[in-house]
This record gives structure tokens, C-alpha cells and sequence, in this order.
């Protein structure tokens, strides 16, 4: 079984669409693992997407993280990286696949506000996992 990161970003939270997300997860056989409600600070947003410093929408998606709550989930799966990413859809929402998590609950307009980030890789989602969860030590 592997674990993976989904974080329930700040546009979805304020839409009420935690729970339906989190049933659309539980359908598709995810287990969820741990689970944490938060508001990102500037650091823990800096930390968590560092591979995107220099990029054009790096400050814009800083800001946005930090525009209220979200929710991050560990879930476990056979293959949770692969078939989570599946089931989220396309970064850009407007090209998510009907029935995909952007597709329903992102917001079409901006790429940023797509209603979730999950992990792309193993290795992201330990780095992730472990930057939202210092407990946990798999």
C-alpha cells in the first residue's frame, strides 16, 4: 500500500466541498490515513512549494495558499500517486476530464484556485507528507 498527499485548497474549502471530495476519495477505495485543517503561513508555503520559486505564478499561488483554510489528507492505496492523480484531473481545470475533482470543483477561470494539489510522484508525496505531517515518520 502506498500513501499519497491531497490538500483541499483554500477556493474548495470555501465552497463547502470538503466532504463531497472526501467521499469521491473514499468511492475510488482511498483510505484516509491523517487529516489536518490549517491555515498555511508564509513558510510552511515557501517550504512546501519550493520547486516553483522563479516560476511567473510562484507569488500568486503564495498569496492564494495563504487566503484561507485548507485541509491536508493522507490517503493509502495500491498505487495512491497514480490513481489519485487520476481521479483529480488536469492542473488546469477548464481541461480536467468530466467527473474529475478539478472538473467539478475547480474554478474554471484560474489555475491556482483548481480545488486540490496532490503529490506527482512517490517522492513528492513523502516530502509533502512529511512537510504537512513532521509525525509521521513512514
Amino acid at each position: 500500500m502506498e500513501k499519497t498527499l491531497i490538500m483541499i485548497k483554500p477556493d474548495a474549502m470555501k465552497a463547502g466541498n470538503a466532504g463531497a471530495i472526501i467521499t469521491i476519495l473514499e468511492k475510488a477505495g482511498f483510505r484516509l490515513m491523517q487529516s489536518q485543517i490549517l491555515f498555511m503561513t508564509n513558510e510552511l508555503a515557501e517550504r512546501f512549494y519550493a520547486e516553483h520559486v522563479g516560476k511567473d505564478f510562484y507569488p500568486t499561488l503564495l498569496k492564494f495558499m495563504q487566503s484561507g483554510e485548507i485541509m491536508a489528507l493522507v490517503m493509502q492505496k495500491e498505487d495512491a500517486v497514480c490513481n489519485l492523480r487520476q481521479i483529480i484531473g488536469a492542473t488546469n481545470s477548464c481541461k480536467a476530464a468530466p467527473g474529475t475533482i478539478r472538473n467539478l470543483y475547480g474554478n474554471h477561470g484560474f489555475i491556482t484556485s483548481n480545488a486540490v494539489h496532490a503529490s506527482d510522484c512517490a517522492a513528492s508525496a513523502k516530502r509533502e507528507i512529511g512537510i504537512l505531517f513532521p509525525e509521521d515518520k513512514e
